[in-house]
């Protein structure tokens, strides 16, 4: 039996693709625009668009508004490490990467308030950390501290630290992981497809008295990040032989 024909759109993607593998097409090259491609494929703009699209999905191109389409440089992955104790739970990543943090003093609202366990209008230190590899956002991450928990050297110093030396020692971290497509502002700054699914972390960190001591909202793109959770059972094994 004959295979289906492909569509359009895929047969497209498949050229680019392989135009982009032989190196026709090269990292950080632009792309014609979409109308020419449009026209170039005898297709309609929707059903170009929708053949990039599969191609952004993919990170092989990524479409910066204003500017076009271009081949995306490979990106490293990087890995979440389950379990941390420090609010920046991303494994040591390639020297390309670099982080620019923004720290902004704001008070407890809707979802934050249960998030943390705090009153509305609690003072919170809000940490907005975007990941870069060169120019290309790499991944993003909203951290939440109650202010008075916050040290006096600044955002560097409460990213390198470990929250064992600002406070209480932990006695809890929750981590929920999920798989979800970005919102429009996540794929915006990201400069990712709005098809293209993230890993999404929540990390909750609270004290041995329970008090939340830092929350982390995670948006790592799918292409270019694994998680790792790593339980170790030596500890109960030899309370078990006692």
């Amino acid at each position: 039996m004959t295979p289906p024909a492909p569509s359009r759109r895929h047969a497209i993607a498949d050229d680019l693709r392989n135009q982009i593998s032989k190196g026709h097409l090269k990292a950080g090259e632009r792309l014609p625009s979409e109308a020419q491609l449009a026209a170039r494929y005898a297709v309609s703009t929707p059903t170009l668009r929708n053949a990039l699209a599969l191609l952004q999905a993919e990170g092989l191109v990524e479409k910066l508004h204003g500017s076009g389409n271009f081949v995306r440089h490979p990106l490293h992955r990087t890995t979440y490490v389950g379990g941390g104790h420090t609010p920046s739970a991303l494994a040591p990543a390639e020297r390309a990467l670099h982080t620019s943090i923004r720290a902004t003093n704001l008070r407890a609202h809707g979802h934050l308030t249960a998030l943390l366990g705090v009153s509305p209008r609690s003072p919170l230190m809000e940490f907005f950390c975007i990941s870069r590899e060169g120019k290309t956002p790499h991944s993003l991450a909203r951290i939440y501290v109650p202010r008075d928990l916050v040290p006096a050297d600044g955002p560097e110093g409460l990213l390198t630290a470990r929250l064992l030396d600002l406070c209480p020692p932990l006695g809890v971290v929750q981590e929920t992981v999920s798989s979800r497509l970005p919102t429009p502002d996540e794929a915006t700054t990201l400069r990712i497809s709005p098809n293209l699914a993230i890993l999404s972390i929540t990390r909750v960190a609270t004290d041995t008295t329970g008090r939340v001591v830092e929350a982390a909202l995670l948006a790592l793109p799918g292409d270019r990040a694994d998680a790792v959770f790593t339980t170790h059972h030596a500890a109960e094994a030899r309370r078990a032989e006692r």
